[in-house]
């Protein structure tokens, strides 16, 4: 099992870093989503791989550490209010340029009107 959960981080890191590095603005918030996933995903598995274990400190045998728990559950708060403010500035950026390119270029003319 901890192959698998090893493996599914490293793949989601591998394509959130592979989409951040796009040049279009979509991707890069997919890119993102994936990281903060993958950062979910390692928290979690952090607190001990158990199957069917309480997550409280009882008379129990096993148990699950809910700390990874509690944390997981305030990033998945904190990067759904991080998607949201991005996709706003990138669709602010949008309407304003018609173009959703994230590494936009200014253009010779324009760059010596602004000096």
């Amino acid at each position: 099992m901890e192959l698998l959960v090893a493996s599914a981080i490293g793949i989601l890191t591998a394509s959130g870093l592979y989409l951040v590095l796009r040049l279009r603005t979509f991707p890069v918030i997919m890119g993102t989503s994936l990281l903060t996933y993958a950062v979910n995903v390692f928290l979690f598995a952090s607190g001990r791989l158990t199957v069917g274990a309480p997550p409280i400190l009882t008379d129990a045998t096993r148990y699950t550490d809910p700390l990874p728990q509690a944390l997981v559950l305030t990033a998945i708060v904190i990067s759904f209010g991080m998607t949201a403010v991005v996709v706003m500035i990138a669709l602010g950026a949008y309407l304003g340029g018609n173009d959703d390119q994230v590494d936009d270029l200014i253009p010779a003319s324009d760059a010596e009107d602004r000096t």
